[in-house]
């Protein structure tokens, strides 16, 4: 990828202007895996690849026929908002299943010419660590809320571009990924 094929004027958006929504997740227990209904809470986002785990599967102790709206789609960007790993964010991929989120995360839904890839890539970065270590301190526990997560600025370029760059870093990130997964001798 050059930067020759890019046409520059990129503009600084908020993220609350770039999504359709914010919403708080589920305040349910997990419950034991029932094979098909899959939670996800802070503590299952992996620290570096900000991967779903799966090695210890729950489900949400809810009535499923009520809980469409914490079901994730493709694209759906999550944030922690409390606690020592505020910040951490994971972008929801089919291949992770029916996932349904929990109480402490908060979805961002991004609107449909925005590229959830790059958005969810600019929360990998400095400037979003940043904003975080800055926006969290509070005289008790850290946490930043939805409306603070929505103040988030960032610079956007055209969709085109914004698919390039978010498919480039995400490729990057796999790489990355099965490279430390591979067993050093």
């Amino acid at each position: 990828m050059s930067l020759s094929s890019f046409t520059f004027p990129w503009e600084q958006r908020k993220l609350g202007e770039i999504s359709e929504s914010f919403e708080y997740g589920l305040n349910a227990a997990a419950t034991e895996y029932d094979g098909k209904h899959k939670y996800i809470r802070i503590t299952d986002i992996d620290d570096s690849t900000h991967l779903f785990l799966q090695d210890d599967l729950t489900s949400p102790d809810i009535d499923f026929s009520t809980a469409d709206d914490y079901l994730l789609q493709e694209g759906d960007v999550l944030f922690a908002r409390t606690g020592a790993s505020v910040g951490k964010t994971y972008i929801y991929r089919r291949s992770d299943g029916d996932l349904y989120f929990a109480g402490f995360l908060i979805r961002a839904k991004i609107k449909s010419d925005y590229d959830a890839d790059f958005v969810f890539q600019n929360t990998l970065t400095d400037s979003y660590d940043s904003y975080i270590r800055i926006t969290s301190q509070r005289s008790g526990q850290p946490g930043v809320n939805a409306q603070e997560y929505a103040n988030f600025a960032l610079s956007v370029p055209s969709l085109a571009e914004q698919k390039k760059i978010g498919a480039y870093f995400s490729h990057l990130d796999s790489l990355i990924t099965l490279h430390q997964r591979k067993p050093f001798c």
